[in-house]
């Protein structure tokens, strides 16, 4: 029998709770709950979710410092739950790793979407690495990308990469020296699952620069930015 992916539900509301739980066992989802934020990156700590539906604003530890915290140790593909109103924090979510969000109130067909598209980029078999030989590969003088195991090493280190992050670089790196617009790069890798603003595109660029400037400076340098325009990745030799 084919294993279904695991959800963490965080909310500190218990009718937030329920309904997301119902939506996703209506899919066929596992899913487990955490009513704070404490006990939430305690049990994204001890187990490799498939994906963690994340409140925003909560009592004590709230989403943004379970995401910090997460992100110092996993890539587990995050949504982020938040209000309408609460665009600032949305923004700094973003900034820190998070690969969407979902706006209460929300509806079911909404949520499941969303759902499917992450884990439909983060699929377990995605991230598994293999010692069989793979021709999907991306090599470049700093960076190499091996699309079949989802795997990006720097110098030969591993980069750590959220699934979005991820999927951002290896579109850039597909066609090197081509200028992309912030609206062009929300549409193709975004899709349906994300609408709205241009600044999302931004942050996770940033994020992305830093992650490869702590390996190599030189490999953080290959993304470029194109004033008034976009994005591109550069480099001195194209893809072998």
């Amino acid at each position: 029998m084919e294993e279904t992916e695991r959800i963490l539900v965080v909310d500190d509301e218990a009718r937030i709770r329920r309904l997301l739980r119902m939506y996703l066992e209506r899919e066929n989802y596992q899913v487990e709950e955490a009513e704070n934020g404490e006990f939430a990156l305690e049990l994204a700590k001890e187990t490799d979710y498939d994906l963690i539906l994340l409140d925003l604003m909560m009592p004590g530890m709230d989403g943004i410092e379970v995401l910090q915290e997460l992100r110092k140790i996993k890539a587990t593909p995050v949504a982020i739950l938040t209000a309408k109103g609460e665009e600032s924090e949305r923004v700094q979510g973003f900034e820190e790793g998070t690969d969407d969000y979902i706006v209460k109130p929300f509806s079911p067909r909404e949520v499941i979407l969303r759902v499917k598209a992450l884990l439909r980029r983060a699929s377990t078999t995605a991230y598994l690495h293999t010692d069989t030989q793979t021709k999907n590969i991306l090599a470049f003088d700093q960076i190499t990308i091996d699309h079949d195991a989802h795997r990006v090493t720097v110098d030969d280190e591993e980069v750590l990469l959220t699934p979005k992050e991820y999927e951002l670089l290896h579109y850039l790196a597909s066609t090197p020296d081509k200028v992309f617009s912030r609206e062009q790069l929300l549409k193709d890798v975004w899709e349906y699952e994300f609408f709205g603003d241009l600044r999302t595109v931004d942050t996770h660029v940033k994020r992305l620069r830093e992650k490869l400037n702590n390996i190599s400076t030189e490999a953080g340098e290959m993304i470029t930015t194109v004033w008034g325009i976009g994005y591109k990745f550069e480099n001195s030799m194209n893809a072998k």
